[in-house]
């Protein structure tokens, strides 16, 4: 079993995350757009349809786990993994990844670690989570500034204990592209069109999801309640 030392603590592979909510919203983005963004990377976002990319914000509470408990906000592309070439349409998206370009932070421990196991683009700030009522609410700071506040209505249950496949996270850091494979199973997961409400900021992040189109209608949303995830070691792409 492959160990990380991180600040002093042994830290095992898999990392495993036995209880945390997640909150996700999917938009429609420009494609032309969302590669200017992510051009760094050496990857491509995946059109799904004409033009169109796919942009997904999410926050987690991380109720427990081997890095801690901690908030987490996400700004993630789907792409074309390498290799794949041409217009990957949504029949194709099981084959697709997910590139994660921010990824901010409110704990030191699980920052360093996250650059270090996985090159994630992690970074402290301030993020501010409602989630014990109907509607589920993020609002995150950097630096003093607001980034932007979302907040999500969950949709219709999904019945029963969801074990997923999903897609493999790529990260770009120091100049090196990785895959991060996961796996995922949730309970209490909830599904809607639409279901988001966003509002932008002054962050330069802001300024990014100004250019992508945003705030616009989500394509959908969706919640988990409980969430148990597993993460492996990154593999150099």
């Amino acid at each position: 079993m492959a160990t990380h030392l991180i600040q002093g603590r042994t830290v095992a592979m898999p990392v495993r995350v036995r209880d945390a909510e997640v909150c996700g919203a999917f938009y429609a983005v420009r494609a032309d757009a969302a590669r200017a963004v992510i051009a760094y990377s050496g990857l491509d976002v995946a059109e799904v349809l004409p033009g169109k990319a796919v942009c997904v914000l999410l926050f987690v509470d991380y109720r427990d786990g081997d890095l801690d408990t901690y908030h987490e906000f996400g700004m993630a592309f789907l792409v074309r993994p390498p290799g794949v070439s041409g217009v990957m349409r949504l029949r194709d998206l099981r084959q697709a990844g997910l590139f994660v370009h921010w990824l901010p932070v409110d704990q030191p421990f699980t920052l360093e670690a996250g650059r270090t196991l996985w090159g994630f683009p992690k970074e402290l700030a301030d993020i501010e989570l409602r989630l014990g009522s109907p509607y589920k609410r993020c609002i995150l700071r950097r630096d003093g500034r607001l980034v932007l506040d979302l907040l999500i209505k969950p949709g219709l249950p999904v019945p029963g204990a969801t074990v997923m496949a999903p897609m493999d996270a790529y990260t770009h850091r120091d100049g090196i592209t990785r895959r991060v494979p996961w796996s995922v199973r949730a309970r209490g997961a909830r599904f809607r069109l639409g279901g988001a409400l966003i509002r932008l900021g002054n962050h330069p992040i802001a300024k990014e999801l100004s250019e992508l189109g945003l705030p616009r209608r989500a394509m959908f949303t969706a919640t988990v309640a409980r969430g148990a995830m597993s993460f492996r070691d990154a593999v150099l792409v």
